[in-house]
């Protein structure tokens, strides 16, 4: 039979651990800012047909787009290393016609864009055209969204689009 003063001491312990517990667990994460859904980026319709008489290359079915390393809402510090995914279809240099393939854009602070016109090349629109899936980049301090967008040998994107989540970070 143990004491009141034992009980009281061990749940006094108890308290003191388990607050020690879930004060270490939020020292070791890096704090997030509570984000809403990022707004998608206004995109005109896409057509199979470009004015000039260009077919657009078809995406392949259920292709899909992704960020691996950052999710919406993530605080990270410059620079910034950002991981290309992409399921269903393959990577290929700009200027390499191959079926089911394209290359990696990116898509800093960019509001909209005419997905029936090649890709400007811009510090806002950036072109993997080597088929790199990944990239370091110096980002001034502050909210950011990003968005990767796959295009043909010719910079101009799928058709459909094949696009990730438009995302915010937070760059410290």
């Amino acid at each position: 039979m143990t004491s009141k003063f034992t009980q009281t001491a061990l749940a006094i312990g108890l308290i003191l651990t388990l607050g020690a517990c879930a004060q270490n667990s939020a020292m070791s994460t890096t704090p997030v800012t509570s984000f809403a859904p990022t707004v998608p980026m206004k995109v005109t319709v896409s057509t199979p047909k470009l004015a000039a008489g260009y077919e657009k290359v078809p995406a392949a079915p259920g292709a899909t787009l992704y960020f691996i390393n950052l999710k919406n809402g993530d605080s990270v510090a410059s620079p910034v290393t950002v991981q290309f995914g992409l399921s269903g279809m393959g990577v290929a240099p700009a200027g390499v016609e191959k079926a089911g393939t394209g290359h990696h854009h990116l898509l800093i602070d960019v509001d909209s864009l005419d997905v029936n016109s090649p890709i400007p090349n811009s510090d806002s629109t950036r072109h993997f055209g080597l088929g790199q899936t990944e990239v370091t980049l110096p980002m001034t301090t502050g909210k950011h969204t990003l968005q990767l967008l796959l295009a043909d040998q010719n910079h101009i994107p799928h058709h459909p689009p094949v696009m990730s989540e438009r995302i915010t970070i937070n760059v410290r």
